[in-house]
């Protein structure tokens, strides 16, 4: 079994849309969204949710109310003011959870609780199975997200013999992109011709090597700044880094993506025919049939 995830150093490149047309293009895979912070692939690939799994990641302070003498010691210890007196109260979006409030409590009134920060599930599409993820609102640990991910859509995989696992991952090069590129076959980065989007990614690509994953980099909308995109080619050829397509700027995409359609399936034009190029490329490169 293979497994491709697609990246950006940055957001707002078009790894979303390369996924969902790849999605549309390959045979035999599952699509798994890791960018779990803001998902969206379920908008171009239309999931029908079979299964909803809550996902617990870190702790969260409970106060026993019959318990507290409200002492005030775990309000003076609370380094990030998230605890209030009289009466004791916790304040969830500043808490951290690091359990200082529970230890030092004298009454033991303060009970650290695991906590509920989302959902991941597991769905049906008319390209195949999907797993994908919805992390709550200023809630951490996506990076354990992604990998409950990853996990399960390497299982569906497995079980239904199907050959390929096509990720969305999320752009930076943070914990979740960490988390998407571990034990990948081959990453493609996803740039554009821009300043912040040359720079973003050369650091995604100092990641992807850093742990040993293939990369190969494929630039949208290279014909809105060409001098850029040639140097976005130099740089890639002197890290042994693949251009596999150059995808121009087309006004279909838009159309395509307002309609919630992969653009492969919207329309044929020239940017779609470049993305086809180039999921041809990268299925030889998989060993793909």
């Amino acid at each position: 079994m293979k497994q491709i995830v697609v990246i950006s150093g940055k957001g707002g490149t078009g790894k979303t849309v390369l996924t969902a047309s790849f999605a549309a293009l390959a045979k035999k895979k599952v699509m798994a969204d890791c960018d779990v912070d803001a998902a969206d692939l379920h908008l171009l690939l239309h999931p029908q949710i079979k299964e909803r799994h809550e996902f617990k990641g870190g702790f969260k302070p409970v106060i026993d109310e019959e318990k507290c003498t409200e002492c005030g010691k775990c309000v003076e210890v609370c380094r990030f003011s998230a605890i209030t007196d009289h009466p004791i109260t916790i304040e969830p979006i500043s808490c951290e959870g690091c359990g200082v409030c529970s230890q030092i409590c004298p009454e033991g009134a303060i009970r650290m609780e695991e906590n509920i920060c989302g959902e991941w599930y597991i769905s049906d599409t008319k390209y195949g199975p999907m797993i994908h993820a919805k992390l709550g609102i200023a809630e951490e640990n996506s990076g354990k997200l992604v990998t409950v991910v990853r996990q399960n859509a390497k299982s569906i995989a497995e079980k239904n013999k199907l050959g390929l696992v096509i990720v969305d991952g999320p752009p930076g090069i943070g914990c979740p992109v960490i988390a998407s590129l571990s034990g990948i076959d081959l990453a493609l980065i996803v740039t554009e011709p821009t300043l912040s989007g040359i720079h973003d990614m050369e650091r995604v690509v100092g990641v992807a090597k850093h742990f040993g994953v293939k990369s190969a980099c494929a630039i949208n909308k290279y014909d809105i700044n060409l001098e850029k995109s040639t140097e976005i080619e130099k740089w890639c050829r002197s890290e042994g880094v693949p251009v596999v397509g150059k995808i121009p700027y087309e006004p279909a995409i838009i159309k395509a993506v307002v309609q919630t359609m992969p653009p492969v399936e919207y329309s044929n034009n020239s940017a779609s025919e470049e993305i086809e190029n180039i999921w041809t490329q990268l299925a030889k490169e998989l060993g793909l049939k």
